[in-house]
């Protein structure tokens, strides 16, 4: 039986506080998994030691000279996986949200043919996931996702999630073109309309111990409106197309 290489991207913009731990936690498990998994990070022009700290304990990464930002450290990541031939790119958390011990029910669909892109979803009903973000936040999913819907008429809940995973397809879409600004809810008008099979499932995450979120509450209201716009323009651009 054919064992897939998987590679984990893991994106990390001044993680220095905890990289160093989840990348620990992720060799841990990539020892005792049957599956042949690599690891890298994509230090997206951190301004604090991430660098050093990844030089120094020999962490497999990728220095970008410059921020590009999530989508541009993401983009980075399957690049090299389509570059050095994976079947399957995993999308990681460098802020140790994301739970490693969830991979195989990610992966799985994916491995038995039933998704060719699956999303790792706090809000499904399989979720083991005690974190389920703020209130605000869980409702601003809300939104996005009844918008990703009429857009689609695909149902995605968890539409900000970041764990997530895709086959040999998505790798080369992906590393074609990925959406820079607000990739995972706008990824999905661009997957939906190349005919990529979307599977969402339930993972654990955890809420960050270490360095601070992108977005706060003074940027709330406005991340609604431009992801809004992303999605609309996105399934418009698909549409004609």
């Amino acid at each position: 039986m054919k064992k897939e290489k998987i590679l984990l991207i893991i994106p990390a913009y001044n993680e220095s506080e905890g990289i160093v731990d989840v990348v620990a936690q992720v060799a841990a498990y990539c020892q005792k998994s049957p599956y042949h998994i690599d690891y890298l990070v994509i230090n997206d022009g951190s301004t604090d030691n991430e660098e050093a700290l990844l030089l120094l304990h020999k962490i497999p990464h990728v220095e970008l000279i410059q921020n590009l930002g999530i989508g541009g450290a993401v983009q980075t990541g399957y690049l090299y996986a389509q570059r050095k031939g994976y079947d399957i790119a995993v999308q990681f958390d460098g802020d140790g949200q994301h739970d490693i011990e969830s991979l195989p029910q990610l992966i799985a669909p994916i491995i038995n043919g039933e998704a060719d892109f699956t999303v790792g979803s706090r809000f499904v009903s399989d979720s083991v996931s005690n974190f389920k973000s703020s209130g605000a936040r869980q409702l601003g999913i809300k939104i996005l996702s009844v918008l990703i819907k009429w857009t689609s008429r695909i149902r995605i809940k968890d539409v900000t999630s970041g764990y997530r995973a895709g086959n040999k397809k998505v790798i080369d879409q992906f590393a074609e073109r990925y959406p820079s600004k607000y990739p995972e809810p706008e990824s999905y008008m661009h997957l939906f309309a190349k005919g990529i099979r979307v599977q969402e499932v339930g993972v654990r995450m955890f809420e960050r111990t270490t360095g601070e979120s992108s977005i706060n509450f003074k940027k709330a209201v406005g991340y609604m409106i431009d992801v809004s716009l992303s999605i609309l323009i996105a399934a418009l651009l698909e549409k004609e197309q």
